[in-house]
């Protein structure tokens, strides 16, 4: 079977691999129909990425369709259109013990430590699998992935439907942020970004203000919006070079400021801003068993995936995809790698 290699840091190949054949353990074949290019899966492309580890198969927004089952296994049945949760974890370290296994000591996960979704076969657990939404489709279905991500973020930041919240970015993680905030009904949400066609469909999906900081001082913007207090949850999905230092800047006394970046180049932070504040500062990871939530939620219409991608590449054209989304071209949403030419 064809899969998606990063050999090396901006070394991408086509590689022939074995298909994957079912045991004890790894229980359902899934035949991957689409995958979702992530920040982080192009992290890993340009060696930005300081979790992964080299040569891997890269992909960890996944979805496709069981084709075999094994003896053992009993949820699923071949036919059944699945997503692939992406965190695997031991089950018996402090973190798992605590009811976090996204933050395992242990952590594998696909796509960054094991390989990953650019593969036209997965074998999994079928503890891994979900059920999709009959009113997605595979493509848009990736989408559920990241959504657990936001679920996460705003799990981690305890929105109140006191606080003001503030998101930085309006990328596909910003908005799909965006989607789950406003489930608690916050007073406010700023949305922040530095793209205009970003901004206003933040505002269609709910934002209550928006803030171009290109053209306008965010840390001052904010404190307008807030009547000089300062949003009290600061989650920042942009994750670029002096972007935690904004968001504490932004961020009112007694607030949460939720970190979500990998980068490990040196970034400017100074002990005030937070201590004088008190800041909660946060970091979320992953997602830690959040994909039925986000099925329900979709299914309950509460949250709508549909129509949320914005371009789509066969995924043997992947380097045209990575390529593409390097331009930073303004109409990129999402991008998805589908298996059928």
């Amino acid at each position: 079977m064809k899969a998606v290699k990063i050999v090396k840091p901006n070394d991408l190949q086509i590689i022939d691999m074995e298909k994957p054949v079912l045991d004890e353990k790894n229980n359902v074949l899934v035949k991957i129909r689409a995958a979702g290019i992530c920040g982080s899966d192009v992290g890993i492309y340009h060696g930005k990425n300081a979790a992964a580890t080299y040569p891997r198969v890269i992909g960890h927004e996944m979805v496709g369709d069981v084709v075999e089952v094994g003896e053992n296994a009993t949820k699923f049945k071949v036919g059944d259109r699945v997503i692939i949760d992406q965190v695997t974890a031991c089950g018996h370290c402090y973190a798992c013990r605590k009811g976090r296994p996204n933050v395992c000591a242990n952590l594998k996960v696909r796509g960054v430590h094991i390989d990953g979704g650019y593969r036209e076969f997965m074998a999994v657990p079928e503890s891994d699998c979900y059920r999709l939404p009959d009113s997605l489709s595979y493509e848009d279905a990736v989408m559920i992935e990241p959504t657990t991500i936001a679920v996460q973020a705003c799990s981690r930041a305890q929105i109140e439907f006191e606080d003001n919240v503030l998101i930085i970015g309006a990328g596909a993680l910003g908005n799909s942020i965006l989607r789950i905030a406003r489930l608690y009904h916050p007073q406010n949400i700023i949305v922040a970004d530095i793209e205009d066609g970003k901004l206003e469909e933040a505002l269609k999906h709910g934002a209550t203000y928006v803030v171009n900081s290109r053209t306008e001082d965010l840390v001052e913007r904010v404190h307008e919006i807030t009547d000089g207090y300062g949003p009290t949850v600061v989650i920042d999905a942009a994750c670029f070079k002096g972007s935690f230092l904004t968001a504490c800047r932004c961020a009112g006394n007694a607030g949460r400021v939720i970190t979500m970046g990998f980068s490990v180049d040196p970034d400017d932070i100074n002990q005030f801003v937070i201590t004088s504040k008190e800041l909660d500062v946060r970091g979320s990871r992953l997602q830690n068993r959040r994909f039925q939530t986000v099925i329900d939620l979709v299914e309950k219409g509460q949250v709508d995936l549909n129509g949320s991608i914005s371009h789509r590449f066969y995924f043997q054209d992947a380097q045209k995809a990575f390529d593409f989304n390097d331009t930073h071209d303004p109409s990129i949403r999402k991008i998805v790698l589908t298996f059928d030419e």
